[in-house]
This record gives structure tokens, sequence and C-alpha cells, in this order.
């Protein structure tokens, strides 16, 4: 064992302690503590003192070890962001593909480094506009697309070979990654020289998000068609992106959001190995994707706890020779839930917090959300101010300078340890139950994450854990503040372009291409390859996920108490 100090000089240091303990009780007898307890965001206590008794058991070469080396703890890439910084990914969606267009073009222009899409409503879940389920939801949480048309607007002028671009979608996540495939090559870029993300998760969204289409088990066999058909033709495209993030935002803890996210990632890899994939050609290419919540040093040890994980599970549990299948490379958006409508202006201090802890964790990529997107989506003025926060750490605070700055703290290193050892915990209930399918089906992480939320909110309720200008700090007066609102007649100019496609369309071609579809949901065939042709014969969205919904049948969520 490389323990960092040996055993007389920790004996020292405790007994040291014992000492400091009673001048502290003296001191306090007339000078109390704000509180009678100090605990994280998630609710795990913080000792008021570290030291290296606390890390007395951390060996260094197997649990730290150096950046770019196993166990990755310190991060994955050798130099970090003294070589390359992380890749600003504004998460921007907006009405329609032409605002969008118009909104990707300023970010871009503004040092934008990738792209990213929010998507509205009716597309999240496989609905054309005029479909009347979505009726009223056209573009209010972000881009309406219903065709291949829309996607040729979307990206229209921008280098899609060069740029990389995320898609926050799910049950659909199959369809409009054929729509952007399809796109690319009309514009003469071969699918081999794409790069970017879908996030295609999910376990998830039955877990916490809650969009769906198919029932779980049909939702794993298009996602590993994803992960087959990326391996062998979309080779710079990560088909996954593994998410803790919603599950946090529907309110879990730190641990849990770590646990359970991980737990979907063993139960993706599992499925794909049981397709006959060889590890080492599709795991380099998962991804993952973290909240960065308000508890800064919560984050960022469960940051590199992530990475310690992932490392250990790729090697000891599937065999993983790569080096890059152990890599855990993650995007980063601040969290949603930490704003508050109350004195929003606040909310650009938290997101920069957020930030810097999701930077002092090693993130690959980074969202900082805007103040005004817990009133409406984002004015071009806000999302300005988020990326400019992202450009002000990487170019002004010198936290870029050295490897894991924080590497080595007593603190940071206790808590990672700690973080770990709890999500372990976890992931060896659910397998225990059978994998995170059967998990899920038992309700088990929903009641976890349940559990959490409500003890959370119940703090905030009682004032025991404090949100400025929600429960503390309260004023009368608040700072107006313009918000983006969706034009009411976007709805119907979306239906008429839809309408328009349909009318100028094949309609031979489009029956045929969503047959074959359907021929290959029924036996074993990969799906992609179909889903292309019908994108590129201008099948609506929804037609191809109607495909699904007939072969595959339709999810409801089970009601839990």
């Amino acid at each position: 064992m490389g323990t960092l100090f040996k055993e007389d000089e920790l004996a020292k240091i405790e007994s040291d302690k014992e000492v400091w303990d009673e001048h502290l009780r003296e001191k306090l007898s007339s000078s109390p503590e704000r509180r009678e307890s100090f605990t994280t965001v998630s609710g795990k206590p913080i000792e008021g003192l570290y030291t290296p008794v606390d890390t007395k058991a951390l060996d260094y070469t197997s649990q730290l070890g150096f950046p770019g080396k196993y166990p990755y703890t310190r991060g994955v890439q050798a130099s970090m962001y003294r070589g390359r910084l992380w890749t600003m990914r504004m998460f921007a969606g907006l009405g329609s593909a032409e605002e969008t267009n118009e909104r990707f073009h300023h970010l871009v222009n503004q040092g934008q480094t990738g792209l990213s899409t929010a998507f509205d409503m009716p597309t999240l879940m496989g609905y054309d506009t005029g479909d009347p389920k979505a009726l009223g939801e056209c573009g209010t949480c972000g881009v309406a697309i219903d065709t291949l048309k829309d996607v040729e607007i979307l990206f229209d002028r921008l280098p899609v070979d060069k740029l990389t671009t995320s898609m926050t979608i799910n049950p659909p996540a199959p369809v409009l990654w054929a729509m952007y495939i399809a796109m690319a090559e009309k514009k003469g870029i071969p699918r081999e020289k794409l790069g970017g993300t879908i996030q295609n998760d999910m376990l998830k969204e039955f877990v916490a998000q809650k969009t769906f289409m198919c029932p779980p088990e049909p939702s794993m066999r298009l996602i590993v068609d994803t992960i087959e058909f990326g391996t062998r033709e979309v080779p710079r495209w990560n088909t996954i992106s593994i998410s803790g993030y919603h599950i946090r935002e529907a309110g879990s803890t730190a641990v849990q959001e770590l646990a359970f996210t991980l737990a979907d990632g063993i139960a993706y890899v599992e499925a794909a190995l049981e397709r006959g994939l060889d590890i080492d050609a599709f795991a380099p290419r998962l991804s993952f994707f973290f909240n960065a919540h308000i508890d800064f040093f919560e984050e960022i040890a469960k940051y590199r706890a992530a990475r310690r994980m992932w490392a250990n599970i790729m090697k000891n549990r599937f065999n993983a020779k790569s080096e890059r299948s152990l890599w855990l490379r993650f995007h980063t958006q601040t969290a949603g839930c930490s704003l508050a409508a109350q004195q929003p202006f606040n909310n650009v201090v938290r997101t920069a917090v957020e930030a810097l802890g999701a930077v002092l964790g090693g993130t690959q990529s980074l969202h900082t959300n805007s103040f005004d997107e817990v009133l409406a989506i984002p004015t071009e003025e806000a999302a300005t101010i988020a990326l400019r926060t992202q450009q002000i750490l990487a170019e002004e605070t010198g936290v870029v300078n050295t490897i894991d700055p924080l590497g080595g703290s007593y603190l940071v290193e206790a808590l990672t340890d700690e973080m770990e050892g709890a999500a372990y915990d976890y992931i060896q209930k659910i397998d225990d139950m059978g994998g995170m399918l059967k998990a899920i089906e038992r309700n088990y992480p929903q009641m976890e994450i349940a559990d959490a939320a409500y003890r959370f909110q119940r703090e905030v309720d009682q004032e025991i854990r404090i949100m400025v200008g929600v429960n503390k700090h309260v004023t009368d007066d608040e700072l107006p503040v313009d918000i983006y609102h969706v034009d009411e007649a976007l709805e119907q100019r979306q239906i008429a372009r839809t309408q328009e496609v349909k009318n100028s369309r094949d309609d031979t071609k489009v029956r045929e291409s969503l047959e074959r579809l359907g021929d290959a949901c029924v036996g074993d065939e990969n799906v992609m390859p179909h889903l292309i042709d019908a994108a590129s014969s201008y099948a609506t969205l929804q037609e191809m996920c109607d495909v699904f919904r007939e072969v595959f049948g339709e999810y409801r969520d089970p009601s839990t108490f």
C-alpha cells in the first residue's frame, strides 16, 4: 500500500487532533458554531476539520495515480486544460428551426465550441406538431422538428463536419440521429466524419425525466441498435449519453445520481455485450452527463469518484482492455433545480459556482444555465452571459493552469472515498435485484429519488436548508427581467411547413421505407439504415415513431405512492 503517511506520523496527528478538539470545545463554550450540524446539499454530515487521518487508507498509486492514467481519478487526459479547454456547449432550442439556427450562429460567433440542441415537448415524445396531443406545445421548451426539412434549416450554414453536435433527445433518439445523418449526407458530408452525441438514455427516463414511448425492453433494443450502428459506421459519434443530470433534477442526492447513472451504464454495456459486440469496440464511445449542483466540494468529489468507479467497473467487471474503454468522459450542465424564480439575477452567481465545480472536477464539456431559464426559454442576452461565465473561468481565473488542483485535499479525498463506497452499496442492491431493468420494475430508484426530493423540500420549507431570496434575504422589490415569448403563430406555420413537405414528397418511397422499418422492428435487423432511408424520403418524426409504437407498444408509467 502506498499510503501518504507513516503509521507513527498518523498517530501523532491523531493525538494532536485530540488536543486541538479540546481547544476547540473551550472556544465554542463562549462562541458556539452557527448551527448544531453542517451537511452537504445531499444531507451528508461534514466535519469541522479534515486531516491526514481522514485519508489514512488512501493509496496514491491505486486510488489517485496521475492524470491520463488508471484509475483516472485525476482526469482522463494527461494535460487536461493545459492542453485543451473543455468544450463550451450551450444548450439552445427555441421556437422554430430558423430562430434556433440564428441562436446557434450567435453562440458560435461569441466563442461557443460545440452545438447542443433542445427540442420541444412534441418532438421529445415522438409526435408531429399537428397531432392533437401536441396542440399548444410547439416550440415552448425547445425547437420543433417534424421532418428532415426542419433539420436542414436548423443546421443551415453551420460546419457540422467541424463542430460536434449534441441532441438532448431520448425516446425518438434514433429518429433524430437518422435525420441528422441524412441532413449531413445531403450536404456531401459522409457519416464517418460526423461527431457528436445523442442522449438516447431511456433508463433514466423511466427513473426520472419521464418522457416515454415504448416499454423498457424494446427501448433497450433500439439503444443497442444505435450503439451497434455507430460503432460500425459513425465512429466519431457518442451514441448514448448516460445521464445523471435528470436524476439529480428529479431530486436525488449526489450519491444517488452517481450510483444510478453508473448502474444504467452497466445495463447498457451488458445489453451491448449480449448483442455480441466487442467491449473495446463500443465502450470508448460511451459518454456521460452529470449535474453540477451548488454544493461545491460534494460535486467535485462526485466527478472524481465517477471516473475511478467507471474505470474499475470496465476493467474488473467487463474485462475491457483498451485504455479508452476505461475513460469516463462526461458533459456537465449546471443545476436547473438550483435556480430560483425569486431574485433571478442571483442565478448568475449560482451558475458561476456550479461551473467552477465542474471545471475543477475535470469535465470535458459544459453548459452553463442562463439566469432567466427558470422563467422561460433564455433570451440571447442571458445566454451570452452564461457563455461568458465559462470564458471568464477559462481565461481569467487561473483554475486551468494546473491539473486537478484539489487533488490531495483531505476534505475532497475523504468525500470522494465516501461517495464511492456509498454508490457501490447502491449498485450492489441493484445487482441483487437482477439489474437496473428489474430495479426499475420494482420502482426502487424512483422511490429513493422521491424520498430524497421530499427531504430536501421539507428542509427548505422549514428553513433548515437556505436558498437566498427564497426563504432568507427575501425582498418585496424585484428587478424587471425581460423574458423570451414564443410566437403564437409559430404552431400554424410549423403545421403548414410539414404539410407542404408531405405534399411534395414521394409518398410511395415514404410508404415503402416505413414498411421496411416495420419489418426490421418485427425481426432483429438493425433499424438505423431504414430510419435514414425514411428520413431521407421526408417521412415525419411521428410516422417513424408510430412504427415503433405499433410494433413495440406504448409505455404507461405505473402510479407509485
